[in-house]
């Protein structure tokens, strides 16, 4: 009987473990920079590769950041996410569109970086990519 009580509340115990894991992992809010999503595009092909293009404001350079609020982006193995970054305060694209340009030209001098994680999760981060 001891032996049943114990074994339940290791279930017990684990299974709090995973829910508070779960509910606990890093997302981009809680990152400094104020990071806040403008623009968002998500493909509906679900059996093929998904693409997402997203555009981020962001209080200031933070490089590191930056890279860090890609890698907590969703992603999916052979599709592609690309982040484009703009200044808090500056203008900033209000729609994001699949292909090759992403949204209009009269943005890209205000971009400050891109961030791209492609096939099988390789990773570039361009600094002032369209300028």
């Amino acid at each position: 009987m001891k032996l049943k009580y114990l074994a339940l509340g290791a279930v017990v115990a684990l299974l709090a473990w995973f829910i508070y894991d779960s509910l606990s992992q890093p997302t981009g809010q809680d990152l400094p920079g104020n990071f806040q999503e403008v623009a968002s595009y998500r493909n509906e092909n679900n059996t093929g590769p998904i693409t997402r293009v997203a555009a981020v404001t962001v209080a200031d350079t933070l490089w590191q950041e930056m890279r860090q609020y890609g890698d907590l982006a969703p992603y999916t193995k052979y599709g592609k996410t690309t982040i484009y970054f703009f200044r808090q305060g500056q203008p900033a694209p209000k729609t994001v569109q699949p292909g090759e340009v992403n949204f209009s030209p009269e943005f890209n001098k205000n971009c400050l970086a891109k961030y791209e994680k492609g096939v099988m999760s390789n990773v570039s981060f361009e600094k002032f990519p369209l300028q």
